[in-house]
């Protein structure tokens, strides 16, 4: 999938059935609603469904329909996908309910666990079937210890499977961005050698259960990560639209590889409802808007800044991506990247 590949749709929303967003830098950092989130996806929820997937593990699917709610967004419990959720889909195929499985994490995975028929525990000298690790807040070096200790023998070796809920390495709150679970995976794969099977994105277990859950036939998967969000939707073959009030800023869309360019790029979510330009490709020149990018050699130069900033970065991004080039191949202009982008 890349930029402007729907050029016929009015809006990113047109012919789309399901609206699937990510909630860490899309709708909320930290407690609070980002800018414009809440009246946006308010809105798109007229004439199709509107739902949620996050890779956050450290709360339930309730206790995030109740934070949605608090925001002005109503939400069942039913209508978010987490990844312990996922987790628990691939934790069956390898082991049968009813075993002993050490958890690192908190009550989102925990509740998970137990609804699956499991028994928790968080020691390994309790001999559990497998590890399961998700990320809360309060995980600490005791909790990654007892991870470490459990997963000594490599699966291949007649040692027990270990299932990460995701691998995010950083998360978005109200105070910055913060380390997420895949610095805590990370931990424990340093200590034991081994690599985890992962179960949220960019994997497509948690993709497929929010497919057949709501039973989409043209959804839109909102994120703010290219390496999670991005990478996963195309893997999965949903369109997908980067939202840029998250993690991942103008540089990194313009370095973005082939698996993680998005459909849709938007520099908030009241983009979600405007008409989206069309790309002019004339030679090595990229119009969008009245922004014009044009590639000379090495160089990247910017014949027309355009009247919006988020004309300009897509009009960089495709004529960047369609020389089928790295970025470090190129002189880029630091207003090409400069972020004047909203962002936690």
């Amino acid at each position: 999938m890349a930029l402007f590949t729907r050029r016929s749709d009015p809006t990113p929303l047109s012919g789309v059935d399901v609206v699937l967003a990510d909630l860490d830098g899309v709708v909320y950092a930290g407690a609070g609603a980002l800018p414009h989130a809440v009246e946006a996806l308010t809105r798109a929820k007229d004439g199709r469904r509107l739902a949620y997937i996050t890779n956050n593990a450290s709360r339930t699917d309730a206790a995030v329909a109740a934070h949605l709610t608090s925001l002005g967004l109503p939400t069942a419990a039913d209508e978010v996908v987490t990844s312990p959720q996922a987790a628990m889909r691939l934790l069956a195929t390898k082991v049968a309910p009813g075993a002993t499985i050490l958890v690192v994490g908190g009550e989102g995975l925990t509740r998970e666990v137990e609804k699956a028929g499991y028994i928790v525990t968080r020691s390994a000298e309790d001999r559990p079937a497998a590890v399961v690790q998700g990320f809360a807040p309060d995980v600490g070096w005791l909790q990654l210890a007892e991870a470490a200790y459990a997963l000594k023998t490599p699966e291949e070796d007649g040692g027990i499977p270990w299932i990460a809920t995701n691998t995010d390495w950083t998360i978005p709150q109200s105070r910055g961005i913060a380390p997420g679970n895949g610095t805590l995976v990370s931990a424990v794969h340093t200590a034991v050698g081994r690599l985890a099977t992962v179960a949220g994105k960019p994997e497509t277990p948690i993709f497929d259960e929010a497919v057949s859950r709501f039973g989409a036939h043209r959804p839109l998967f909102i994120g703010d990560r290219l390496d999670t969000d991005i990478l996963g939707a195309q893997r999965a073959g949903i369109d997908s639209a980067l939202v840029l009030t998250g993690i991942d800023r103008p540089k990194q869309v313009l370095a973005a590889p082939p698996g993680s360019r998005p459909t849709y790029l938007l520099g908030d979510l009241r983009e979600l409802h405007e008409p989206y330009p069309a790309v002019r490709v004339s030679g090595d020149t990229v119009t969008v808007g009245r922004a014009r990018v044009r590639i000379d050699g090495g160089d990247v130069l910017i014949d027309s800044d355009g009247d919006r900033p988020i004309d300009l970065l897509r009009a960089g991004a495709t004529a960047i991506w369609n020389t089928g080039r790295a970025i470090f191949g190129f002189r880029v202009p630091e207003r090409l990247y400069a972020d004047p982008f909203h962002r936690p």
